[in-house]
């Protein structure tokens, strides 16, 4: 039986050719983007395309800066560890290796946080991401400023070496640190990353007052921006993945005893993506039981159908097995979670992202400076 997929709109923009294109404009061969002297990636961690045009009025400068063609799509699973690693190093998660937020170690019952496994886990951010940043191309011209809680992570080493780190809390200097290095240094390329967005949607959900706060905020900082850079500067704005709220009762709880775990040796992903990695030779009753029970609320598919599908881009077999034997990305306004476990702190969370919606997967692809 074939999928049944949302499909990309043609001649979309994906987000794995933002920076690469990026480093064209610098040298004027960009298919995307003008010329420009310095290049700032404005990266805004959770703000969706369809977030942005539900929010216009509270964002009056990044509404204005483009229209509704001004996105690009994320890659899948629409979570930030995939999306990040694929906008730094240009290629997608079958080949880069960091397919969802826990997958597997192959011939591990690990499922290993894709953000934060790099210290408690021992992946090797030099093997386990399995392709050089862009960064790394660009020696003394590439600079990442950014929150000090990321400074020296495996994540970072993973997907930003190459580049100096330049930290501060405040996203206000933050801006003002960008906007410094661009005038500087003709010929950088800049990434400045703003994880307060993501931040209150998880907490309190993307239709909330403190969302809309945080977003004030982030328009506000691009105002600046726009103001503070040398008009030779280009500044792309754009996002990792989008946002949609799941309230309580729309949680869908596998608890032990459920004949949807039967077979199932591992729970990865995250709760709008599940990979369920399968007992040997359970893979297929896995597939059939998830199916047949949860087709309203979920696209299912086994690796098998998702890999010819094109979901993970071309996948390497060094990454096959990271993916699980069976996925499950959620419709609608509902997540899964495995309630064995006992930290139930994810199960608070409102904002929720990793599926293929279009709530999800579209983000905004806004020029700024030289680029506009």
């Amino acid at each position: 039986m074939s999928l049944s997929l949302p499909a990309d709109p043609p001649r979309s923009r994906s987000l794995t050719g933002v920076l690469t294109q990026s480093v064209a404009a610098l040298d004027g061969s960009s298919e995307w983007f003008a010329p420009a002297r310095s290049v700032i990636v404005f990266l805004v961690d959770g703000l969706g395309a369809h977030n942005l045009a539900a929010r216009r009025g509270h964002a009056r400068f990044l509404a204005a800066a483009g229209g509704r063609r001004d996105v690009a799509r994320t890659v899948f699973p629409s979570t930030t560890a995939a999306a990040l690693t694929s906008l730094l190093t240009g290629v997608d998660p079958g080949v880069h290796g960091i397919v969802g937020y826990r997958t597997r170690i192959p011939g591990t019952l690990i499922a290993s946080n894709q953000l934060h496994g790099w210290e408690t886990d021992g992946l090797d951010p030099h093997s386990w991401q399995r392709r050089e940043p862009i960064f790394a191309a660009l020696p003394g011209r590439a600079f990442v400023v950014s929150k000090p809680m990321y400074t020296g992570t495996g994540f970072t080493e993973a997907t930003l070496r190459g580049a100096a780190f330049f930290p501060s809390d405040d996203l206000d200097e933050r801006v003002t640190i960008a906007a410094d290095l661009a005038a500087r240094h003709p010929g950088s390329l800049t990434y400045l990353y703003a994880p307060e967005l993501d931040t209150a949607g998880h907490r309190d959900g993307w239709e909330s007052d403190r969302w809309t706060d945080a977003l004030e905020r982030i328009d506000s900082g691009a105002r600046r921006l726009a103001e503070a850079i040398d008009p030779r500067t280009g500044v792309v704005v754009t996002a990792d993945h989008g946002m949609v709220d799941v309230p309580a009762h729309k949680h869908v709880l596998l608890r032990e005893g459920d004949p949807l775990l039967d077979g199932v040796a591992l729970v990865g992903g995250e709760p709008r993506m599940l990979h369920l990695y399968a007992e040997d030779g359970s893979a297929d009753a896995v597939a059939a039981a998830w199916k047949e029970g949860e087709a309203g609320r979920a696209w299912v598919m086994t690796r098998d159908e998702a890999i010819p599908a094109g979901l993970f881009g071309a996948v390497d077999d060094e990454v096959r097995p990271r993916i699980g034997d069976v996925l499950v990305a959620a419709r609608g306004r509902f997540a899964y979670y495995d309630d064995r476990e006992p930290d139930k702190r994810p199960q608070r969370m409102v904002g929720q992202h990793g599926s293929l919606t279009d709530e999800e997967r579209a983000v905004p692809l806004l020029r700024l400076g030289a680029f506009a």
